[in-house]
């Protein structure tokens, strides 16, 4: 069962991840993205961006990264094979543009039991290379209690 006395834990800053025009195409391609600003750097330009702007969702990319900390953390003792993922929201300040340096920090924002299940909530935070807030990740997973 998670422990739940990690809720409030905060987990070290993320290295820097930077952020490529092949990621932002790929992850495009894969949430079936047709918008050109995340596929053509011109029309991301027409718009007003420096490059290619990625889709809302690639900030998963950048929350996962902080998600493994937790999961490591013998600590909190999540066991991964018993997770399916509840909920996911993101919240941004600006789109995620190609060339953007970005780190993470997650927090374990709650944990609650559900009979034998737990529902553990984590909000990271991601911040560019000036450290101001790009977005902000809320993720819920639910973990499987025993047989």
């Amino acid at each position: 069962m998670v422990n739940a006395s990690v809720e409030g834990k905060t987990y070290a800053e993320t290295d820097p991840y930077l952020v490529g025009r092949e990621k932002i195409r790929e992850f495009a391609h894969a949430v079936k993205s047709t918008s050109p600003i995340n596929l053509d750097v011109l029309a991301a330009q027409a718009a007003g961006y420096l490059d290619l702007v990625a889709p809302p969702t690639f900030a998963v990319v950048i929350q996962e990264r902080s998600l493994t900390s937790v999961l490591a953390d013998k600590e909190a003792d999540i066991d991964f094979s018993r997770v399916v993922h509840g909920d996911q929201r993101f919240i941004h300040t600006r789109p995620i543009v190609a060339g953007d340096e970005l780190t993470s920090q997650l927090t374990v924002a709650s944990v609650k039991s559900l009979g034998a299940h737990a529902m553990v909530t984590f909000e990271t935070k991601i911040h560019d290379a000036d450290k101001q807030l790009v977005c902000t990740a809320i993720s819920t997973l639910v973990v499987r209690g025993a047989e």
